[in-house]
């Protein structure tokens, strides 16, 4: 038997390092099947994460669409999605620089198809009657909020567009019949979230191609709907979460009945636009993705008979739906897994094989240096069970000293109505690689476990949230897995404020690490985007006539429970959660003689995309967290400039 060295958790020498993770590492979204050809995107960190659409032929040929100076990339809704389309060969996308809309012939340079105008476009639909496209349009032309609307985009010469639909707050997936006569779109107005309250319309096209009278399918006051679809006979379908979970339903002669009625998940919420989840194979076939405590699946669903066949696929992570695309005989989804990144999937249905497309990382690491997720239950307040996975120290060359716990780093995912990933992230193994533990915590509030696990956040943001990240943290403690004296809390936007709000309200936690998080509620309800701007009015209370809540939940009014060290990543960019957040409490926590540092990062958003700026974050949070519990990293980790150390 051979032994390994045995060192302090938290030094052991990784392969996994910030340097391999940045620059073969990207990020894959939005698959589309056009004839033979595959797209999809790339977000490349090591472009200064520029977003390219790739195109995969049918011979297998691979290459980039959108050249150089181009950034396929939207911001409506500021969080985007939807970027692009493909119509018989021809890219339609949005360039985050201008937020024009290009078109892109095989072999030509893009050319505009909108004008130098303050205007966004997303979820572009081609309406081949008329020979136009179809999508959602955000103006900022106009002072106060930006306007929402469907509208309609000649594609001869530069058009801005005509508005074919409009009066709510929010619109998204414009879908046209197959035989071009009727639109279906979805709409909601403040204060909901498109995971509260949503509407679906349709109307039949004119003969001047404006729109009749729409008609209400579905949705409306608790209830929300996602991604409507017309099937090849005309059928509409849509996933609602009516019953409590997110399931495919049809309109059958005027009446909305259920196709597969499961406690599972068909949808998501819709932080970004152009997100599926389900698509026609054929007449009689779906093919769909689906969660069930956190896991997700893929599903062959017969329209008849309403049976639902696991197909067995070897991932357990389609973030979203995988943006899931069918044909005839073949799907094609973003997916991953434990051992497995995420990775562009076409899927061949008769044969039931899989192969990798492109994935997002092409780096090997020896399985001896990976830790597998462990889904785990704990209890939580008012006799509730909340989830999450925990990622045990992995590395085969190396073990801990014996009678040392491991430090424990407890991530708080953003949004906070999304959810943690089970796809191999080797920003999770970067950590659990070096002998620190890792525990994902899908937090009440979080997706993928019905409506009711989702509204447990309702007015209780900075409450259930931080509450459930202690427990984890404890019952991790308890079974013998963490050090309690050694226990870090992280997040990012949403996540940070539960971390902020962590270390500001409980003595659990003995360090943190916030990115781009809310500190002051209270700042957020009068600065921020129209999308979020009325987010809060449901997870804390309509504001100013909730002040008093917003003052109270708000990390930086009550500093005087901070206790332990922090440290603050902010993009200088950022619209979501501006940059005085992260500044303001960086100064609370200096002024309190803490140990503090806070790096901010210039022509950042909120998230990292630049491969720089993602390698400094991860290996300045690791310094960081060394020189607060006390052990020495291995490799060269360039410092970070600590106050009151």
């Amino acid at each position: 038997m051979t032994s390994v060295p045995q060192l302090p958790y938290g030094s052991w020498e990784s392969p996994i390092t910030s340097d391999l993770i940045v620059a073969g590492t990207i990020g894959l979204g939005q698959p589309v099947i056009d004839g033979d050809d595959i797209y999809w995107t790339e977000s490349r960190p090591s472009e200064g994460g520029r977003n390219v659409v790739v195109r995969r032929k049918a011979n297998g040929e691979t290459g980039d669409v959108t050249p150089a100076g181009f950034n396929v990339r939207t911001r409506v809704h500021e969080y985007g999605g939807g970027a692009y389309s493909v119509t018989a060969g021809v890219v339609y996308f949005s360039n985050f620089d201008d937020q024009r809309l290009y078109r892109q012939k095989p072999g030509h340079r893009p050319t505009p198809v909108t004008p130098e105008t303050d205007m966004r476009y997303a979820e572009g639909t081609s309406d081949n009657t008329r020979g136009r496209m179809v999508c959602v349009r955000e103006d900022h032309t106009g002072g106060g909020e930006p306007v929402n609307t469907i509208a309609a985009l000649s594609l001869d010469g530069v058009d801005a567009g005509t508005v074919l639909v409009s009066g709510s707050d929010f619109y998204a997936s414009p879908r046209i019949s197959p035989d071009g006569s009727l639109l279906a779109w979805l709409g909601w107005d403040h204060p909901n979230m498109p995971w509260d309250s949503v509407t679906l319309w349709v109307a039949d096209f004119q003969p001047d191609g404006t729109l009749g009278e729409p008609v209400q399918v579905a949705g409306g006051s608790g209830e929300s709907v996602f991604q409507p679809e017309w099937s090849p006979d005309g059928t509409l379908y849509f996933v609602s979460d009516r019953t409590g979970w997110y399931n495919i339903y049809r309109l059958n002669n005027g009446e909305v009945e259920p196709v597969c009625p499961l406690d599972a998940e068909f949808g998501h919420p819709g932080f970004a636009l152009g997100n599926v989840s389900y698509g026609f194979e054929s007449e009689g076939r779906i093919i769909c993705c689906y969660t069930q405590s956190g896991v997700w699946k893929l599903g062959s669903l017969d329209t008849s008979s309403g049976q639902l066949e696991d197909l067995h696929i070897p991932y357990t992570e389609m973030s979203g739906g995988g943006g899931l695309q069918t044909a005839l005989g073949t799907a094609v989804f973003t997916a991953g897994a434990a051992d497995f990144p995420m990775s562009v999937v076409r899927y061949d249905i008769a044969s039931g094989t899989a192969e990798e497309l492109r994935r997002a990382s092409n780096i090997s690491v020896d399985s001896r240096y990976i830790s597998t997720p462990r889904a785990i239950e704990f209890p939580t307040e008012s006799g509730l069970t909340a989830h999450a996975f925990y990622y045990g120290p992995a590395n085969g060359d190396f073990a801990g000293v014996p009678g040392e716990k491991p430090p424990l780093l407890v991530k708080s995912h953003g949004g906070p109505t999304a959810a943690t990933s089970t796809a191999l992230d080797l920003r999770i193994q970067y950590w659990t690689s070096r002998g620190i533990a890792v525990l994902d915590v899908n937090y009440g509030g979080s997706t993928g476990y019905g409506r009711a696990y989702r509204e447990r956040l309702n007015g209780q943001w900075g409450i259930v949230d931080v509450d459930d990240c202690v427990n984890a943290a404890l019952h991790v403690v308890e079974e013998g897995l963490a050090d309690s004296e050694r226990l870090a809390i992280d997040g990012g936007s949403a996540g940070g404020f539960t971390t902020l709000a962590a270390l500001a309200f409980r003595d659990v936690f003995k360090a943190g690490a916030s990115y781009y998080g809310v500190s002051d509620l209270e700042a957020l309800a009068k600065d921020t985007h129209k999308f979020e701007s009325r987010y809060l009015d449901g997870l804390v209370g309509p504001y100013p006539e909730a002040r008093d809540l917003y003052q109270e939940r708000s990390p930086i009014n009550h500093t005087a429970g901070l206790s332990c060290p922090l440290i603050l990543f902010q993009g200088l960019e950022d619209r979501i959660v501006p940059p005085d957040q992260a500044e303001s409490m960086y100064q609370a926590v200096l002024s309190k003689g803490l140990p503090t540092a806070y790096l901010p990062f210039e022509g950042e958003q909120h998230g990292f995309r630049r491969a720089e700026n993602i390698k400094r974050a991860l290996d300045a949070e690791l310094y960081f967290f060394s020189r607060v519990f006390g052990f020495e990293p291995a490799g060269d980790i360039d410092p970070v400039d600590i106050e009151n150390l």
